[in-house]
């Protein structure tokens, strides 16, 4: 029998994180060691996300894998970041671990950098969803018992009365034809409190749902406004 290779997983907080762990969990190929979560050292929110940092513990916690934080100043260059990152992978090297799993499903360009990235540090990227369709990975997660809130929508895309809502069946068929089923190009984001991999359901509590505006490009100002339900 084949030893396991030892692995971290770059943990969101979310659905597609939640399925690719469920996936990697079942098989033989790789022993999780760690979960791995990027949170915003000022907001102490996982990114995007806006998870608070206590949640995400308990949410770790009912899980029962051990949790490694990667604290991102609040405002972060990409080189800042890059750096930040490598020697978390370098540190993780010397622990033995040889793969980062990812949830990535199908942006090209993103997991392109993410192999980039690692390569330089002699680690391997590992995307148990890649290329999969993902009208069919949000049915399969939803009927694997799998019960998950969205936490963050972009207004853009999607009302301010999706964000605090449950992924179900009858959510999906709500969804606009211009959003990936999955979010998949960040039009929503989602906080996973139940399900398979969970010793136990996450208990919290919902709050206000609260707007914050990106600037997507300082030549043209161009903005966006991301609705957050924050959760206790």
């Amino acid at each position: 029998m084949n030893k396991m290779q030892k692995a971290i997983f770059n943990w969101s907080g979310g659905k597609d994180s939640a399925l690719a762990l469920h996936y990697v969990l079942q098989g033989n190929e790789f022993e999780v060691t760690t979960l791995m979560t990027s949170v915003n050292a000022e907001l102490e929110r996982i990114s995007m996300h806006g998870v608070h940092k206590n949640l995400l513990k308990r949410q770790v916690e009912a899980i029962g894998l051990p949790l490694s934080i990667l604290s991102i100043p609040g405002e972060v260059t990409m080189p800042e970041y890059d750096r930040l990152m490598s020697e978390k992978m370098e540190d993780f090297k010397a622990q033995g671990i040889t793969h980062s799993i990812f949830g990535d499903i199908f942006l090209e360009d993103l997991k392109e950098y993410r192999e980039k990235r690692l390569a330089e540090v002699g680690l391997k990227g590992h995307f148990p969803l890649w290329k999969r369709n993902t009208a069919d990975l949000v049915r399969e997660f939803i009927d694997l018992g799998f019960k998950t809130m969205l936490v963050s929508v972009d207004g853009s895309k999607l009302d301010k009365s999706f964000a605090g809502q449950i992924i179900d069946h009858d959510l999906l068929k709500e969804l606009p034809s211009n959003v990936d089923p999955c979010g998949e190009n960040g039009e929503f984001h989602s906080f996973v409190f139940d399900g398979p991999i969970f010793k136990h359901p996450v208990a919290f509590e919902k709050g206000a749902v609260v707007p914050k505006e990106y600037t997507l490009s300082a030549q043209t100002n161009e903005k966006i406004t991301y609705w957050f339900q924050d959760l206790l």
